[in-house]
């Protein structure tokens, strides 16, 4: 009988306070109590929007890390007024009860909040003039109508520079549990002042009949299952190697704290390495800055449609609870996220958080011929990760970390198209019909990471590095050499660098004050993954929000109040705020406490097999150690047992 060793589940019971750690329940309690007993607020017409760890400064974060006290506890809030439209942003001390700065912003509208997504669903959906526009579409049953909360973006209009408002895209199911978006309702749009949270008006573009054919993906919906997948157990009878004190983590020879907020979702804090008992710091800090959707498709319904979905939605917000054999499979270690909702009310999103090691593949190997003696050694990685749902998509961020050094971030795509509906026997150009009358359109995904190197220290410096072919002449006599030229990007206009595939493009950070064993300064290298250009016009109105797709990578110097690429407020912005407009301040970014900004692109055009569910899409990028350790960090990462296969003789052993 075989014998099956439990998956273990561990739990943060208590955690430990650490300078950088997430806001805790009972601190986002006081602090709301204490904002509204001081300003008065009203609790039906104030939405807490965010209300953040408020993060102590490099210095504070150095003092305690050498033994000083742990600077004060602060929050940084994002507060939205709904009976003058204006947002406060506040920063307060939690434990003295004490306002640092209340600074109000007419004008902007900030991040949009899920209460706010789930009032709107229900005021378009009681409203008699939805009811009537339904029927003219061929829905009779509103509650069988699904909503998606979009936003409405900046084109022009007067209303989109006074009103907070919501464009949502409208679908239908057959039944309860039925995959609505298989049925979108092509031509209709309601249209949403979410200040007062009120239906305006509907924006019908004409009918176009409803599909007819189901695309359920529901486990209890799907009529047959395949038969041929035999079970696949990991199990570490002895534990993890890695420990978790509060939200600080220790694994091996790295050390960080996680962190996680409404906005940003997972973050991490103090990456630094033990190399041979000397710490070393790497990164500082490192999230997901801002993100956008773009859609390519003219027609009238499917026009306006692209997405912020860190800074208009809220990335952390729209984080999943994660499961055990599903989401995260081994030996796991969950934290929750926690946060409040628009009226400052406590939600707690259980497993937000998911770390756990993983075996990959083959770390190092050599084979000597003359003696036939193997030394190969394992790989494992540590992984740190989260799942946000987005309405259709879904978004997974996985940190790696590695025994030789090397720290990779890959988002995983999944989730559901946002999907369009044709007439009966109708091709478009600018999408792929994935089902009768059903077509997604084109479209992509831009991410930009804020990546806060301190790299054995805050003064870094970035070269650009582009692999050329030598000159001709007697130097090169075959003409085959080939060498990596490095560019120092001393300002800011001059970081504004592009991908360049016939030069291999990589970027090092470098610490000049910082030498290796060869008098060389230590440095890590950024090797970008799948990447792509933006097809849009430079005047359309999401590149103008979204500059920072203009470059893959941007440099700054540290600035605490430079957080999100596209600006603070990018939900109905004009545009030209966040790097496109730091930047032309053209900056020193030589030997500073630099920033790197890298953007990464997915140009999606989509295909049958993505329907009704996406097959996952992988995107990311590779920070890998050049001339930051002596040698191979790995060799001394321990040979495995050899074991024996299911169907094989035992071999001679691999390891050693």
């Amino acid at each position: 009988m075989k014998t099956i060793t439990p998956v273990l589940l561990m739990k943060t019971v208590t955690p430990v306070l650490h300078p950088l750690q997430s806001l805790t329940a009972e601190e986002i309690s006081k602090f709301v109590a204490f904002i509204r007993r001081e300003k008065g607020l009203p609790y039906n017409t104030t939405r807490f929007v965010s209300i953040v760890l408020k993060e102590p400064t490099k210095a504070e974060v150095a003092r305690y890390a050498n033994g000083g006290e742990a600077p004060a506890r602060a929050t940084f809030a994002v507060i939205y007024d709904s009976l003058t439209g204006v947002t406060h942003e506040v920063t307060a001390l939690i434990n003295e009860e004490q306002i640092i700065k209340w600074n109000s912003i007419d004008g902007v509208q900030p991040t949009m909040t899920a209460d706010e997504q789930i009032e709107c669903e229900e005021v378009i959906k009681n409203d008699p003039a939805f009811a009537e526009a339904l029927k003219k579409h061929g829905v009779t049953n509103p509650e069988l109508v699904m909503i998606d909360i979009w936003t409405a973006g900046n084109y022009g209009a007067e209303e989109e520079s006074n009103l907070r408002l919501a464009r949502p895209l409208c679908f239908v199911r057959s039944d309860e549990t039925d995959n609505g978006y298989a049925r979108p309702i092509e031509g209709l749009r309601p249209v949403v002042d979410l200040r007062l949270m009120k239906l305006i008006r509907i924006e019908d573009y004409g009918y176009t009949p409803l599909p007819q054919q189901s695309a359920n993906y529901r486990a209890d919906r799907v009529k047959t299952f395949r038969a041929d997948i035999k079970p696949l157990e990991i199990s570490q009878p002895e534990g993890p190697s890695f420990t978790v004190n509060g939200y600080e983590v220790a694994w091996q020879k790295w050390n960080f704290v996680v962190g996680f907020n409404s906005r940003e979702g997972l973050v991490l804090h103090n990456i630094t390495y033990n190399d041979e008992g000397n710490v070393r710091s790497i990164l500082y800090r490192a999230s997901l800055s801002e993100m956008v959707v773009p859609y390519g498709d003219p027609t009238s319904t499917q026009k306006r449609k692209n997405a912020f979905d860190t800074g208009e939605y809220g990335m952390g917000q729209c984080a999943n609870s994660l499961t055990l054999g599903c989401d995260c499979l081994g030996y796991i270690h969950y934290l929750d996220a926690v946060m409040n909702n628009s009226r400052g009310e406590i939600v707690t999103i259980g497993n937000a958080i998911c770390m756990h090691e993983e075996d990959y593949g083959i770390l190092w190997k050599h084979t000597d011929r003359r003696d036939g003696k193997a030394e190969v050694r394992r790989s494992r990685r540590l992984v740190i990760s989260s799942v946000s749902t987005v309405e259709n998509y879904e978004y997974g961020f996985f940190w790696y970390l590695y025994q030789d050094g090397n720290i990779q971030f890959e988002i995983k795509l999944t989730g559901i198209l946002s999907l369009g509906t044709l007439p009966e026997g109708v091709k478009s150009k600018y999408g792929t019909l994935v089902a009768p009358q059903v077509y997604a359109p084109n479209h992509q995904h831009f991410f930009n990471m804020r990546l806060d190197f301190d790299l054995d220290g805050e003064s870094n410096s970035v070269y650009e590095l582009d692999v050329v072919a030598e000159e001709e002449g007697e130097g090169n006599p075959f003409e085959n050499a080939f060498y990596a030229k490095a560019t120092l990007l001393d300002t800011e206009k001059n970081a504004r660098r592009k991908m360049n595939l016939p030069t291999a493009r990589t970027w090092k950070i470098v610490n000049p004050n910082s030498k290796n064993a060869l008098g060389e300064p230590v440095g890590y290298k950024l090797m970008p993954g799948d990447n792509c250009f933006p097809f849009a016009n430079e005047r359309t109105s999401w590149y103008r929000r979204a500059g920072f797709v203009q470059n893959h990578l941007w440099v700054t110097p540290f600035e605490e109040s430079e957080m999100f690429a596209a600006g603070d407020y990018p939900n109905q912005h004009q545009g030209g705020d966040g790097l496109i407009k730091w930047t032309e301040q053209d900056r020193n970014v030589a030997d500073q406490d630099i920033v790197i900004w890298y953007t990464m692109g997915h140009t999606h055009i989509p295909r049958m097999e993505d329907y009704p569910v996406m097959p996952t899409a992988y995107i990311g990028f590779l920070l890998k150690p050049n001339g930051f350790f002596t040698q191979n960090p790995a060799n001394d990462v321990p040979p495995s047992v050899p074991q024996k296969a299911g169907n094989a003789a035992p071999g001679p052993s691999c390891c050693h």
